[in-house]
Formats: C-alpha cells, structure tokens, sequence
C-alpha cells in the first residue's frame, strides 16, 4: 500500500508540492489527475525516493521511503513518463542487469522476462541494442523492466506516452490484471478516459494540493457535474485556487 503523510516539497519560494495525504490500499487502481505543473511527477518522485521531502512522509508497504529505502524500493516500481535506459545494452541485457539488482535469480529473471516479452511483443527484439529501437518500443521495455521483479506497489507517470492502440490496450489489461492480483497501482496521467475506464478512485491534485479524491460518482457529486469525467474535471479545478508559494 501507498502512505503519504503531510508530504510537502518546496523549491525555494514554490511549493510543488503541499500537505499531501493520501492512503492507497492494497490493490487498489488510483489514477492521479491535475493540470500542468500541477504536482503530479514531483509527488511520484517523493514516492519513489527521487526527491527529499521539505517535510512529510511516504511509506510503501509500511516502510518510510526516506528512513528506510532499500526495503520500500523493494517492493516498488516507478516508471517516469521518460525512461532512462542504458542505450549500448540489449534489452535482454538490461532485464538480466534490472532483475540482478533485485536480487533475483537468474531463472526467474529468464522466465518472468520471457513471458513479459511475449506479452508485450518484444521477442523480436530482445538482442537489439535498446538505442536502435522506437521511443513505443522502448517504452515497452521500461515497463516490462519495471514488472520484472513482481512489485507489490507500481508507481506510473504517463504509461501511454509514444504507444501505439495495440500496445495501449496490452498496458491497460496488464496494468487491470495485476491490480486485481493485490498489486497497488498509482498512476499519474492527462488522459481523463484512462482514469474513467480504469481507475478504482482518482484523486485531483492542483497548484500542489490534493483538492478531491473519491470514486467517479463521488466526484461527480462534489462537483455537480453530471456529464463525463472531462466536466467533473474542469469543475473541480476551475473552482480552486492553486497554492502560489509557502
């Protein structure tokens, strides 16, 4: 499960992030919605120990990200909307290289790698160096890297960015599947039909503050809107006024 506790993140006069709270339980879908510069990534990557916290907490799985990182990043996966890949590696190279760094052994890096790969329609290109391929198909590769060790939480920013309708449609029953399995999903996203068609809860963060969180009925009832997510949306964020500083 997800944890943040009165997480804060300042960059000098800016607030990027303010008094965050948030508990996402085992299993659970939630997608996370907001404008730009909103404080969407920043707090994925408060999440995923990328950033110090001017103040708060995150936990993963009951372990303090900060205070305790090696026994939360076990259990997490965070894709960015950009990942970082070693380019002169070949993407099986880079799985055996990920799956290593958790500890895994070498059998189970083969198995759970060969079965993402064909689910993700990579076996053709497992012995390819990683900067030859298309930015969908390296895309693909960070997300069967991220999944590759079986993480308990699967931190997203952005999944969709640079894939095609066949591979969307790969992410999001895979994505839907492991959540049903008991894995906690957040992701962040401007894709209001993602967060519609698949999210348990969403969340609306603006100007770095979690302004609303609850089903889409729920939210619907807060905002009055009655048409589609877009509307309930542009409700809610049109009617708060985002943090400007400390």
């Amino acid at each position: 499960m997800i944890e943040l506790v009165h997480l804060t993140k300042k960059f000098g006069g800016l607030t990027a992030v303010q008094d965050l709270c948030l508990t996402i339980p085992r299993g659970e879908f939630f997608a996370m919605l907001g404008p730009n510069a909103a404080g969407k990534t920043t707090t994925l990557k408060l999440l995923a120990g990328l950033m110090k916290p001017t103040s708060g907490s995150a936990r993963v799985c009951g372990f303090d990200v900060q205070t305790q990182p090696i026994e939360a990043r076990r259990r997490l996966a965070y894709i960015p909307d950009f990942p970082f890949l070693y380019d002169k590696l070949t993407a099986w190279e880079f799985f055996r290289f990920i799956g290593r760094l958790f500890q895994m052994d070498d059998g189970r890096i083969e198995g759970n790698a060969r079965d993402l790969s064909t689910r993700f329609h990579l076996d053709g290109v497992g012995t390819l160096p990683l900067e030859s391929l298309s930015h969908g198909t390296r895309q693909r590769v960070a997300i069967v890297s991220a999944l590759l060790h079986e993480p308990e939480v699967l931190v997203i920013d952005e999944p969709m960015v640079g894939l095609d309708p066949q591979h969307t449609r790969v992410v999001k029953d895979v994505l839907k599947e492991r959540s049903r399995a008991g894995i906690t999903v957040l992701l962040s996203t401007h894709e209001l039909s993602i967060a519609e068609e698949m999210a348990d809860r969403i969340g609306i963060i603006h100007g770095g503050r979690l302004i609303a969180v609850g089903t889409r009925d729920e939210l619907r009832q807060r905002s009055g809107a009655s048409g589609p997510l877009e509307d309930i949306f542009l409700r809610l964020t049109e009617n708060s006024h985002p943090a400007l500083g400390p």
